[in-house]
């Protein structure tokens, strides 16, 4: 077991190597740095005792990062780890798509609210917001390709729950869940479908849609993802949605893979 201080040591060569922190942004308290003990807290508690665990692509950690934030609406910080994202290399429009992504799960406004604190971050670098071409298809096009992609990622539909509720209730409902989330938004360009469900996995976790997340938690060994790197993301949400979040999640997990 790693001691205090390795812990910490590690956290901050993260913390180094994301440049995290240290770029311009508008002016605000830094109170994380002004209280005692809290800069080290923070460097030893998200740094270094989790972003530093092997087990998942810091690529990946970064992506469910922005993903909680931006489905909590947490914009300040995520001012922060858009600048973070683009130092440790990832492109404009991954993370212009990550924020999209979640959109589906936190709503509309939330990606609103999202790209217009990375597009402010992204102009700050001199970085031009992408213009990405989305091909446009038929709505019945968008329907067949989201009832195949959403069988392909979580299976046929179990008759039960929401799923009845929809049918009796709402059936167009879930009409425009495959039509518009699985029919089109998981077919934009700028983002694979691996690095899709983690973000998906990790909105869900941060949102506590447990429902929704059981089926989830099918997909990830669907696109290639190990259930040791599923369970890396669900401990991942933790520092940034909170332990119980993360908790509930690993709960649904034990019950889904068990």
């Amino acid at each position: 077991m790693s001691s205090r201080e390795e812990i910490r040591r590690k956290g901050y060569e993260i913390a180094e190597l994301l440049q995290h922190g240290t770029n311009p942004s508008p002016a605000r308290p830094r109170a994380v740095g002004s209280v005692p003990g809290l800069r080290h807290y923070t460097r030893e508690s998200i740094f270094g005792a989790v972003w530093a665990r092997p087990g998942l692509e810091l690529r990946y950690r970064m992506l469910a990062t922005l993903s909680v934030l931006s489905s909590l609406q947490y914009l300040s910080q995520l001012q922060t780890y858009v600048h973070s994202a683009l130092n440790m290399g990832l492109s404009a429009e991954e993370i212009q798509e990550a924020l999209i992504h979640c959109s589906i799960y936190a709503g509309f406004p939330t990606a609103v609210n999202a790209l217009e604190v990375a597009h402010d971050a992204f102009r700050e670098r001199g970085i031009e917001p992408p213009q990405t071409e989305v091909p446009e298809v038929s709505l019945e096009e968008m329907e067949a390709r989201g009832r195949e992609l959403r069988e392909r990622l979580i299976g046929v539909e179990d008759q039960g729950g929401y799923v009845n509720a929809m049918a009796d209730l709402a059936p167009d409902l879930r009409r425009l869940t495959l039509q518009f989330s699985f029919g089109e938004i998981y077919f934009r360009p700028g983002l694979d479908l691996k690095a899709r469900v983690v973000c998906a996995t990790a909105a869900l976790t941060a949102l506590r849609a447990d429902a929704q997340l059981r089926n989830f938690l099918q997909a990830g060994p669907r696109v290639g993802l190990a259930k040791e790197e599923i369970v890396e993301v669900l401990m991942h949400t933790g520092g940034y949605a909170g332990y119980p979040a993360a908790l509930n999640a690993i709960s649904l997990a034990a019950e889904v893979w068990g």
